[in-house]
């Protein structure tokens, strides 16, 4: 039975199709990315913040469907939360589409499970995708950007190239034995180093830039804190 229902655009060339879209499987990828030694860098930064070690590299952690939003403001637990921006793939009416999300993680939590702290968060995701296919000649072009309000001031969080990320085709491999997501899965498939170090966000800002088709898939949040009262 679906999980989570979605209203998407699903935008083909120059036909953007509106969609309720099910949902039955989220899959949050992590440490996905190609050079080793950048990873080891990650996972060395993520220590030092309490963080243990992942089992395997890359990891595919299970989250609920129903945390995937599409909304413009999430609630979380506390102040100790942040986003990350990443590519999403999504496997729907038999073809695999491409658009943008924040794996948005309560930091604190990560120190002691990682794999409960993906679940402690609701997940945003721009509303927009593209047929993979359509990107696929040029997918080491494409581009994932962030920016945080700090103080005031919007600020540039993270910025890449997808490249710095295994290619969809080589994780979904990783992960599927039939070398494909399953019908209307989700998977989010890694970040960024974060500029300035992984700090908690309340407002969140990210994009996946086509530079060669000159488009882009865009999104916004802002967290609304909980209290914590014991």
């Amino acid at each position: 039975m679906p999980r989570r229902v979605l209203n998407l655009t699903l935008q083909n060339g120059a036909t953007a199709a509106p969609r309720e879209i099910a949902i039955d499987d989220a899959v949050v990828a992590g440490w996905t990315g190609r050079d080793p030694a950048a990873v080891e860098r990650h996972i060395r930064e993520l220590e030092l913040l309490g963080v243990k070690r992942p089992a395997t590299t890359p990891i595919f952690y299970r989250v609920a469907a129903a945390r995937l939003t599409t909304d413009a403001e999430i609630e979380v637990v506390g102040e100790t939360s942040g986003g990350e921006v990443e590519f999403v793939l999504l496997q729907h009416d038999g073809r695999l589409w491409v658009g943008t999300g924040s794996d948005h993680t309560d930091r604190a939590v990560e120190t002691y499970g990682v794999t409960v702290s993906k679940q402690m968060c609701d997940k945003p995701i721009a509303p927009v995708f593209w047929p993979f296919d359509e990107v696929a000649p040029h997918w080491d072009r494409l581009l994932l950007r962030a920016h945080v309000t700090e103080n005031g001031a919007r600020v540039l969080y993270q910025e890449g190239p997808v490249a710095a990320m295994m290619d969809p085709q080589s994780l979904i491999a990783r992960y599927a034995k039939d070398r494909r997501l399953a019908e209307n899965s989700l998977m989010f498939c890694g970040t960024l180093a974060a500029k300035g170090g992984v700090r908690p966000t309340a407002q969140f800002a990210f994009e996946l830039e086509d530079p060669v088709m000159q488009r882009k898939i865009a999104h916004a949040y802002t967290v609304r804190s909980l209290p914590i009262l014991g």
